[in-house]
């Protein structure tokens, strides 16, 4: 056996040790490890043709297994395409390891074919560990318990591959654990006072806080209390008018946990220099732009309890938010719009679904109806709200979610809701090689207003700037997304009202299977509109 063979087969059983999949992207170079790994019959290895939605797929999954998934490609521009992936991952705290394929050191600078500085090519989202003999191999085992973005770059020299295939190889199924949590220590918080809890994307279930009004996130565990994201203003306020009654809203102290990004009027809280502000985090980073201002930790010590008073306000605040966004959706000027479609699928989500929610107007829209939901895993890109990668990352939180129990007789349900832009940045995200494990049951609700609705309620789409609109922001782009879907080889669904989305995903939930998009055509025309007339409801 030729030394690249050698090397390979050593790389692949200490990756063995740390991860359950692999996805592969073909290549020359990385062809001693891609035969290695197929040789492993203690690894799943799943193949892509694009790099960049095969890191995508290995972030989907590993989102769900919460243990590194690694990603093996060959030399030159291949790496580079997984950088958006590890970026996500880093200010996710996902584990994600890039397993690239490299030539000698000799070649590097003189101008080989396709060859790149590789070594240091993610910067500050992740290190190299550089393996060019077998003796660096140690080196990965100390990466993996180590660190959560792990990039592992591998010198294979001529001749790459042997005569003959490498024999099949098992192991143990013993899997080294991801690195731990981080513990910040405790603070003391005193719940007598008006508090809010803030839950966003890596939130917890907080001991201690189970009781106090939260506005949660989508992506962030179903609170007990549950605060409409839409009444966040008036928590910033001293006191509301309501029924002939004065009440006093003014929240005294926020406590932050994980990493909301979602809505302004809460983000106003976090920043409000009147209110108390706690931040609790699990990783090395803190959702705080109060700076010393802010009192940071990873749990708390509560003394008194929050006033029935306080309760039925954030109470009564959510039943009026709620019911803004619920009379709203029933005005008929308004048509059909992204916030009908999350209602609807929001509508027919049961206990142990899955929900893939896009950035831009669907993780935002989904809030404003009401998720999180118990029982119902939520996955969001939120570590840097892009929106790239997420059919992808819906497909491998799909492929994860069905092999949990693979003794199901039916994959648990999958959704995802997407808007079309999207979709569109990340169609190829479709294209599952044959003979290469399929989402089983996989729903894509698309969303398509023919361009960037979410910019429609910002600034820029503000009725002075909309002579510039449409070519800078709205995009409308004319695609036939039931023809993308053809050529895909997945089913297909078009609906034109809300009736006729619930009564499809109703459809779905008893008799899908494999990978169906269901393309929702709705207006951005009123989104403006829509938001003004919400905001109106809600006092703002």
């Amino acid at each position: 056996m030729n030394e690249s063979m050698q090397l390979a087969e050593q790389v692949a059983a200490q990756l063995a040790r740390h991860l359950t999949d692999v996805v592969l992207c073909p290549g020359s170079r990385n062809a001693p490890l891609s035969l290695a790994l197929l040789a492993r019959e203690d690894i799943r290895v799943h193949t892509r043709i694009d790099e960049r939605g095969a890191a995508f797929t290995a972030l989907g999954m590993a989102r769900v297994q919460h243990r590194h998934v690694g990603v093996v490609m060959t030399s030159g521009t291949a790496v580079a395409n997984t950088l958006p992936a590890v970026v996500e991952a880093h200010y996710s705290h996902t584990p994600l390891a890039i397993i690239s394929a490299d030539r000698p050191e000799r070649l590097i600078g003189t101008g080989a074919s396709q060859t790149i500085v590789q070594d240091g090519i993610f910067g500050v989202y992740a290190d190299t560990t550089q393996v060019n003999e077998q003796k660096d191999i140690a080196a990965i085992a100390e990466r993996f318990e180590r660190d959560l973005q792990v990039h592992i770059n591998i010198a294979f020299d001529a001749p790459l591959v042997g005569d003959s295939l490498p024999e099949p190889v098992g192991g143990d199924g013993t899997r080294a654990a991801t690195p731990r949590f981080y513990d910040h220590g405790e603070v003391a918080v005193d719940l007598s006072k008006n508090t809010l809890v803030i839950a966003g994307d890596e939130a917890w279930e907080v001991e201690g806080l189970e009781d106090v009004p939260t506005i949660a996130e989508p992506s962030a565990p179903g609170p007990f209390h549950p605060v409409h994201p839409a009444a966040a203003h008036i928590f910033r306020k001293a006191q509301v008018s309501a029924n002939d009654y004065v009440v006093n809203t003014k929240v005294e102290q926020v406590i932050v946990v994980g990493h909301p990004t979602l809505h302004r009027g809460v983000l106003a809280l976090m920043n409000d220099p009147d209110i108390e502000l706690v931040v609790l985090s699990r990783t090395a980073d803190f959702t705080n732009q109060r700076g010393d201002n802010a009192r940071l930790g990873t749990t708390v010590k509560t003394t008194g309890e929050p006033t029935r008073e306080w309760l039925k306000i954030c109470q009564g605040a959510t039943d009026m938010a709620g019911e803004a966004v619920r009379t709203t959706l029933e005005d008929e000027e308004l048509g059909f719009t992204g916030l009908h479609v999350a209602a609807a699928v929001g509508d027919t989500l049961a206990v142990n679904d899955t929900v893939v929610l896009g950035a831009s107007n669907p993780v935002r829209d989904a809030s404003f109806i009401g998720m999180p939901f118990d029982g119902v895993d939520t996955y969001a890109p939120r570590g840097v709200a892009g929106i790239d990668g997420t059919v992808s990352q819906a497909i491998g939180v799909a492929l994860a979610t069905q092999s949990l129990d693979p003794t199901n007789w039916r994959a648990p349900r999958v959704m995802a809701l997407v808007g079309d832009v999207t979709f569109l940045h990340d169609a190829n995200g479709l294209l599952i090689p044959e003979d290469q494990p399929r989402p089983e049951n996989l729903t894509i609700v698309v969303a398509n207003d023919n361009g960037g609705g979410i910019f429609e309620t910002l600034e820029q789409g503000a009725p002075a700037l909309r002579d510039a609109f449409e070519p800078a922001f709205g995009t409308p782009h004319g695609v036939g997304i039931g023809k993308l879907a053809e050529a895909y080889d997945a089913d297909y669904r078009l609906v034109t009202t809300p009736q006729e989305l619930l009564d499809t995903l109703a459809e779905l939930k008893e008799y899908s299977t494999g990978i169906t998009i269901v393309e929702a055509q709705t207006t951005r025309a009123t989104r403006r509109a829509l938001q003004d007339k919400l905001t109106q409801k809600v006092g703002q």
